[in-house]
Formats: C-alpha cells, sequence, structure tokens
C-alpha cells in the first residue's frame, strides 16, 4: 500500500502562479524522495449565491465546473481550461465586493468569459442557460453574437 506524502516532511523544490494568479502550484518531494504537487488558493470569504426560488446557498465552485462540463461538452479542451474560466467567473463575481449574488449573475458571467474564449462553447451554455427551444432561439443568440465580433 502507498502511503499518502505528507506536505510537512516535505521540501519545495519549485512554486509558480498559475496563469490566473489565483494558485500556487508547488512541486515538492517528500523525505523519501516521492515527488509530488500541491496547489494553494487563497480563501476567499464565502460568497453566498441567491436563487431564482429566493433560496440561499454558498456558492460551490464545483457545482459550477460540473455545470460547465455538461453544458459545453467537449469544447473545453481539458480540465484545466474548465477551472480557468471558473476561476475567471468567480473573479468577475467578487468584482463588485458584495457577498451575495444573483443565480442569474452567476451564469451571466458564465457567458461573458466563454464569450471570449469559446464561440461553440458559449453558444451551447446559452442554449441550457437561457432554456433555448426553438432553432430561432439559436439564430437570435448566434446574429447576436456576429454583430459583437
Amino acid at each position: 500500500m502507498c502511503a499518502t506524502p505528507r506536505i510537512g516532511d516535505s521540501k519545495v523544490l519549485e512554486s509558480r502562479e498559475t496563469d490566473d494568479g489565483t494558485t500556487i502550484r508547488r512541486r515538492r518531494v517528500s523525505a523519501d524522495g516521492h515527488r509530488f504537487t500541491t496547489y494553494e488558493r487563497v480563501e476567499m470569504p464565502q460568497l453566498r449565491v441567491c436563487k431564482r426560488s429566493g433560496n440561499r446557498e454558498v456558492f460551490d465552485r464545483d457545482k459550477l465546473v460540473n455545470s460547465v462540463k455538461r453544458s459545453v461538452g467537449k469544447f473545453m479542451g481539458s480540465d484545466l481550461e474548465v477551472e480557468e474560466v471558473v476561476n475567471a467567473v468567480e473573479g468577475l463575481l467578487r468584482q463588485n465586493g458584495r457577498d451575495e449574488v444573483r443565480s442569474v449573475d452567476v451564469g451571466n458571467a458564465v457567458l461573458d468569459v466563454l464569450a471570449e474564449r469559446n464561440v461553440v462553447a458559449y453558444v451551447r451554455f446559452a442554449s441550457v442557460f437561457l432554456e433555448f427551444t426553438t432553432l430561432d432561439d439559436f439564430e437570435r443568440i448566434l446574429r447576436e453574437r456576429r454583430k459583437e465580433i
């Protein structure tokens, strides 16, 4: 059985900030020579989301990651790309300085980030978030995107 290395028993070989500046990646080596990586993120005050129903819940990064993955399918190249999208969304939500946001603001922030990163993923997420029911809905969003480009 493999023992999990303990961070306290390790030495840092290399530290790097991720591209988006929200996480520190540390390459470590344990006392017995095993190498592993840790990721450290600054803990921010809890962000709460006000749902359409009026219920409030704590912002859940994992829930948003899963939502983006389900909505955009294979149009995100990797889990890291999805994490970068979620980091950017969380950054947009925290910019206003409030500790509570509406769920519709979360969805709109995802659309804003996807619009800049991947147009097909943007349309797929929009179709779920905006509850498209007809082909006209797709045509409308595509016309709007073309005007913005």
